[in-house]
């Protein structure tokens, strides 16, 4: 009971009983009859409906069953690694947002860690809780901000699907048919029959597929709008291969689902570690790199959290921020509005002489930097040697910056926020975006 179910699509229903046993759903005024398989298994599906509830649904067989209170709206899953399994009781502010958590109609489930060789069909345990300050501490704080932002924008009944993992890289959440395809991942398939499970729960990083047979598989085909995601920084090392890995894991979920090209939103990873002094490489920014890459895949987007990360913490506390931005781009992306969603982001260079022009994206009204070093922080560009310095840059229109370094008299590339921690960048847009990281070069940087 307390489930959400998502609106504007057919409900699939599912279940298991004696094979060959007839089933039947009413749910409201529908209703709908079928045979389970030889297998036991059953499934049927619904008439769309609008949002509203609470309604009531029985199932018939054999035996009885009636599930309450359910509501119709919109239903999101929440994966990744450890910021999205981080809780709301560990957030800044978290007495105050606990407190003020009061949303019955804010639904949450939280998948049990699992792992398995084999895709799982069914969950173990788990429930549907409603939002208050006695169930929310213990929930995805990057799941429940974007949760709560929807809801009062949208004022409608929200469900959040929760199954995340610390630590995890994201071909361990992709099914095997899409990772037998990748020549660098396939042969890991072979290996996964003789893997010691007990050993597996500690770390299922180490395989592909095991989270998804046994936290993503059983909530399929669960009707859903779309997906958040926040992970990556157990991929910085492989960012090169990650560009590869992300896309087909968002089209395997895809193709699994069957519910078309849903929304799928993800996190850009935050800025963290220690400032460097001099431009340098970085797997971070490489990463990064990837993951707007990945905004290539149709129906996707991005929350650029490049201005919220903590420098001796790579679980940064304010995850308000993060569901906020990742509520804009579901509003653009699932919702269709007309919004800026997302900070300026680059389109060309122009160079003359020693001047760089860079036009960006995304500007809104227009780009803005706070300017409290009297330019813009954060920029580098190179020599024809491939040695990049230490830039300065201003705002010269709404959509153009100019850069330039006394050092380099005849720049060839720029780079701009290229660090594991870009420290205090200022370039934004009017709307309080921070501009996305980005470089003009492709030379080979440390990941592979």
């Amino acid at each position: 009971c307390n489930m959400v179910l998502q609106q504007g699509i057919e409900i699939p229903v599912w279940g298991w009983a004696s094979p060959g046993e007839k089933v039947t759903v009413t749910f409201e005024k529908n209703t709908a009859s079928t045979r389970t398989g030889k297998n036991g298994k059953w499934r049927v599906n619904l008439p769309k409906m609008d949002y509203g509830g609470p309604y009531k649904m029985t199932v018939k067989g054999k035996n009885f069953r009636t599930i309450e209170n359910i509501m119709i709206g919109e239903v999101w899953v929440c994966s990744g690694q450890s910021n999205m399994e981080f809780k709301v009781k560990t957030t800044k502010n978290a007495e105050a947002e606990i407190a003020a958590a009061n949303y019955p109609d804010i639904r949450f489930f939280t998948v049990k860690r699992r792992v398995s060789k084999e895709p799982q069909e069914n969950l173990d345990e788990g429930e549907w809780w409603l939002c208050s300050p006695t169930s929310v501490p213990d929930f995805s704080a990057v799941g429940y901000f974007f949760g709560r932002n929807l809801y009062e924008h949208l004022k409608v009944p929200i469900g959040l699907i929760h199954t995340s993992w610390g630590g995890t890289v994201a071909e361990t959440w992709t099914s095997a048919e899409t990772i037998s395809q990748d020549p660098d991942l396939a042969e890991m398939l072979g290996k996964l029959k003789n893997v010691d499970m007990n050993a597996a729960k500690v770390g299922p990083n180490a395989y592909p597929t095991l989270l998804y047979n046994g936290m993503l598989n059983p909530i399929i085909p669960y009707g859903i709008r779309g997906a958040i995601w926040y992970q990556g920084e157990s991929n910085a090392s492989r960012a090169q291969q990650y560009k590869r890995i992300f896309p087909n894991m968002i089209k395997d979920w895809r193709t699994k689902w069957n519910q078309g090209n849903f929304p799928f939103l993800f996190v850009q990873l935050a800025n963290f570690k220690k400032p460097v002094a001099e431009p340098s490489e970085s797997e971070w920014a490489e990463l990064r790199e990837a993951q707007t890459q990945t905004l290539q895949v149709e129906n996707t987007g991005m929350a650029n959290i490049i201005d919220a990360g903590d420098a001796d913490n790579i679980h940064p506390t304010d995850k308000q921020v993060v569901g906020y931005r990742l509520s804009l781009a579901a509003r653009k992306v699932a919702y269709g509005e007309t919004l800026v969603y997302t900070g300026p982001t680059y389109k060309e260079m122009k160079i003359d002489k020693n001047k760089i022009f860079i036009t960006f994206d995304q500007v809104g009204k227009g780009l803005k930097s706070n300017d409290k070093y009297g330019y813009i922080n954060g920029f580098t560009v190179a020599t024809k040697d491939g040695d990049f310095k230490w830039a300065k840059a201003t705002v010269i229109n709404e959509n153009t910056v100019m850069v330039t370094c006394n050092e380099v008299e005849n720049p060839v590339a720029v780079r701009y926020g290229w660090a594991d921690n870009p420290d205090d960048l200022n370039l934004y847009n009017v709307e309080g975006l921070p501009a996305n990281p980005f470089r003009t070069d492709t030379r080979p940087g440390k990941t592979k």
